[in-house]
């Protein structure tokens, strides 16, 4: 798998700016570097809110930074890495303006887009081959929101929205 795109037109209407910002615990580490390359190969702003190192660190203390950026500098997307991916999301969650979706198959990446309109990826570093993992971020930046019955449903994930 090459990792192709770039930044072109047709992108421009999905992101307001070629930011991304990127995290992770030790065990992502080593893909997230990876993957931050790649990204600034390709013309993109990289903000890497941590870790610096394969040495133990704990995910929240650079999941908070990231989802606390997002929401006061502008950035449209994220990427979150940990060694499930599971502990990323469900601190980025926590966050109302985060939609972050674990991803692990190129479909699940797709839709997260498509459907959810998902703004943060959570990456399972320790289950996925590099490869993949790129192939899901560029799916990630370049599939649209399809809005309409989605755009619904997505309103509905904030509290404040739903009324029982």
């Amino acid at each position: 798998m090459v990792f192709r795109f770039t930044f072109t037109k047709e992108m421009q209407g999905l992101m307001s700016n070629k930011i991304v910002a990127i995290g992770c615990d030790h065990a992502g580490y080593a893909l997230k570097e990876r993957i931050k390359e790649k990204l600034q190969q390709t013309g993109f702003t990289v903000r890497d809110y941590g870790t610096y190192s394969e040495e133990p660190a704990d995910y929240p203390d650079f999941v908070h930074p990231l989802c606390r950026a997002m929401e006061t500098e502008g950035i449209d997307r994220g990427i979150l890495l940990c060694g499930s991916g599971n502990g990323v999301a469900m601190t980025a969650n926590k966050y109302a303006h985060i939609r972050a979706a674990l991803c692990w198959s190129t479909e699940l990446a797709k839709l997260a887009r498509s459907h959810n309109d998902a703004n943060v990826l959570c990456l399972p570093a320790r289950f996925l081959e590099p490869e993949l993992a790129l192939q899901l971020v560029e799916l990630f930046l370049t599939t649209p929101f399809e809005g309409g019955r989605h755009q619904r449903r997505v309103e509905k994930i904030a509290l404040k929205n739903f009324s029982c």
